[in-house]
This record gives C-alpha cells, sequence and structure tokens, in this order.
C-alpha cells in the first residue's frame, strides 16, 4: 500500500462510516487534524451524491 503524506496536505477529507478505531483499536491524529473534515457515510454513496451535487451547479 503506498504511503501518503496527507499530514502535509492544506485540506483532506476522510470518508469514514464512523469515528470507531476500527479492527485495529488505533486511533488515527489525522481524524483530529484542524485542516481534516469528516464525511461520514458509505464511501462509494458518498462520492457519488457529491459528484452529483457538484454537476448540478
Amino acid at each position: 500500500m503506498p504511503i501518503l503524506n496527507v499530514d502535509q496536505a492544506n485540506a483532506v477529507v476522510v470518508l469514514k462510516r464512523s469515528m470507531n478505531p476500527g479492527f485495529a483499536g488505533i486511533e488515527n491524529p489525522l481524524f483530529y487534524n484542524p485542516k481534516t473534515v469528516m464525511l461520514f457515510g458509505d464511501a462509494k454513496d458518498s462520492v457519488t451524491k457529491l459528484i452529483a451535487d457538484l454537476k448540478s451547479l
């Protein structure tokens, strides 16, 4: 799996179903970064809705 330097990005969008730490039980510090926006829900459905909303602008 590639390593992404998202901590160096200007803005980060995280698609996640909940704030639960997941099967590893490890908290992700990126989730608490002020540059991070959380989009909760199914990732495929969320991206599909975002694309549709952007196309309607």
